[in-house]
C-alpha cells in the first residue's frame, strides 16, 4: 500500500471510529435525562468488547475459502500476530464496522436494558451473526457469489453495508425490541428528548465520520490515485443523498404534524447516510438524491409503525436502519448504474439484492431473538420496573448524566 492509499485507510478508520462515540451521542439525547448515561454506556460497551473480540478471532471469521463456508476459521491467525502493517490497518478498519454495527442496536432497548446483559448479548450477536455476515457480503461468502450461484451477470452490491451494518442491526433491534417488552407507559409521546443539542451533535458526527464509513475501503483496497476509483462520486452521493433525506423528512413532518423540527433533520441525515452506504459507488449522483428524498420520506412515515403494531423501538433503530437499509438495498435492484432494471439492465439485479437483504434480515432476526430470549429467561435482560420509574442510569452505573447544585 503506498503512502497515499494508507494514510487515507488511517484517516478512514478514525473517522469510523468516531461514529461510535456520534451514535452515543445521538441516542443519548434522545433519551430521557436518567437514561443518558446507560445509553451512551452501551455504545462505549460494544467499542471496548467488539474491538478485543474482533482482534481475538472476529477477523479471521469475517473471510472464507468457500462460498457457501459459514465463516472463516477463528483460530486461523488468533490475536492477528501473522499480519503485515498494511493487513492491520485493514483489519483495524473492517474492525471499526463491526464495532458500529452493534452499538446501533441498542437504541431499540433504552430506559430498560441491564448493562451487563447487553454485553453478552453484544458479544454472542456479534460472533455468531456479524462476523459471519461479514464474511457472507464481503469476504467471499454466499452474498458476494450469489450471482455467480443464480447465473447471472450481476453480483451483489452493498458497497459499505447495506445488509451487513444497517439490516443487519435493524433486524436485531426488532428482535431484542420484542423481547424486551414496551416501557411502562408505552405510547405515543411518552418521552421527548431530553437533549436536543446532544441529538444534532451525534448526527453532525455520525455524518463527519460517515465518508470514512464509505470511502474509507478506496484507500485499504490501494485503488486512490488510480483510474478504477470511485471516491469522488461516493463523496458527492453520500453528501447528496443525504441532505436530500433531510429535506424528506422535514416535508413529512411539515404535511403530518404542521411542524419540521430539529430533531427530525438529524433523523433524515441519518436515513439517508444509511441508505446511501451500499449504493454510494453504483449510483449517479442524480438518482443518489431521489434515493434520499425517498428514503427521508419513508422512514419519517415508517417510525410511526411501533405505534400502530405495537412494539416499543424505543429510538426508532427499525425505522432507520433496517427500513433505511432496506430501501437503500432494493433501490440500487432498480437504479444501479448499467445494471439495474431501469437504467440499462434487466431483473436480475434487483432479485440478488432481494435475496442478499432478506436473507441477513431473516438469519439476524431469528438468531437475535433467540439470543435475547435466552438472556432474559436466565440471568435476566430487563431492568424491574421500579428500577426504569426510578432511573436506569443510578440503578446500574450508580450515576447521573447531570449532577445539578443549587446555588447559596
Amino acid at each position: 500500500m503506498d503512502s497515499g492509499n494508507l494514510a487515507w485507510s488511517v484517516a478512514a478508520t478514525a473517522l469510523v471510529l468516531f461514529m461510535t462515540p456520534g451514535v452515543a451521542f445521538f441516542y443519548g439525547g434522545l433519551v430521557k435525562a436518567k437514561s443518558v448515561v446507560s445509553m451512551m454506556m452501551m455504545s462505549f460497551g460494544a467499542l471496548g468488547l467488539v474491538s478485543v473480540l474482533w482482534i481475538l478471532y472476529g477477523f479471521n471469521m469475517s473471510a472464507v475459502d468457500s462460498t457457501w463456508a459459514f465463516a472463516g476459521n477463528p483460530f486461523s491467525d488468533f490475536g492477528l500476530g501473522g499480519l503485515d502493517s498494511d493487513g492491520l490497518v485493514g483489519a483495524t478498519f473492517g474492525a471499526t464496522f463491526a464495532i458500529i454495527t452493534v452499538a446501533l442496536i441498542s437504541g431499540a432497548i433504552a430506559d430498560r436494558a441491564k448493562f451487563g446483559s447487553w454485553l453478552i448479548f453484544a458479544g454472542i450477536w456479534a460472533t455468531v451473526v456479524y462476523f459471519p455476515v461479514a464474511a457472507w457480503v464481503w469476504g467471499g461468502g454466499w452474498i458476494m457469489g450469489l450471482g455467480e450461484t443464480f447465473g447471472f451477470s450481476a453480483e451483489v452490491i452493498d458497497y459499505a453495508g447495506g445488509t451487513a451494518v444497517h439490516i443487519n442491526a435493524g433486524a436485531a433491534a426488532l428482535a431484542l425490541a420484542l423481547v424486551l417488552g414496551k416501557r411502562i407507559g408505552f405510547q405515543k409521546g411518552i418521552t421527548k428528548p431530553h437533549n436536543v443539542p446532544l441529538v444534532m451533535l451525534g448526527a453532525s458526527i455520525l455524518w463527519f465520520g460517515w465518508f470514512g464509513f464509505n470511502a474509507g475501503a478506496e484507500g485499504t483496497a490501494g485503488l486512490l490515485g488510480t483510474g478504477d476509483s470511485s471516491v469522488g462520486l461516493i463523496i458527492i452521493n453520500t453528501v447528496g443523498a443525504t441532505a436530500a433525506a433531510i429535506l424528506g423528512w422535514l416535508l413529512i413532518e411539515k404535511l403530518k404534524d404542521g411542524k419540521a423540527t430539529s430533531v427530525g433533520a438529524a433523523s433524515g441525515a441519518v436515513a439517508g447516510l444509511v441508505a446511501i452506504t451500499p449504493a454510494c459507488a453504483n449510483l449517479t449522483p442524480g438518482w443518489a438524491l431521489l434515493l434520499g428524498v425517498v428514503t427521508g420520506a419513508v422512514c419519517a412515515l415508517a417510525v410511526e409503525l411501533k405505534w400502530k403494531l405495537g412494539f416499543d423501538d424505543s429510538l426508532d433503530v427499525v425505522g432507520v436502519h433496517l427500513v433505511g437499509g432496506m430501501i437503500g438495498t432494493l433501490y440500487l435492484g432498480f437504479f444501479a448504474t448499467g445494471t439495474g432494471l431501469f437504467v440499462g439492465g434487466n431483473a436480475e439485479q434487483l432479485v440478488i439484492q432481494f435475496v442478499a437483504a432478506f436473507g441477513v434480515l431473516i438469519y439476524s432476526f431469528v438468531v437475535a431473538w433467540v439470543i435475547g430470549f435466552a438472556i432474559e429467561k436466565t440471568i435476566g435482560f430487563r431492568i424491574k420496573n421500579d428500577d426504569e420509574l426510578a432511573g436506569v442510569d443510578t440503578v446500574v452505573h450508580g450515576e447521573e448524566g447531570y449532577s445539578l447544585v443549587e446555588q447559596a
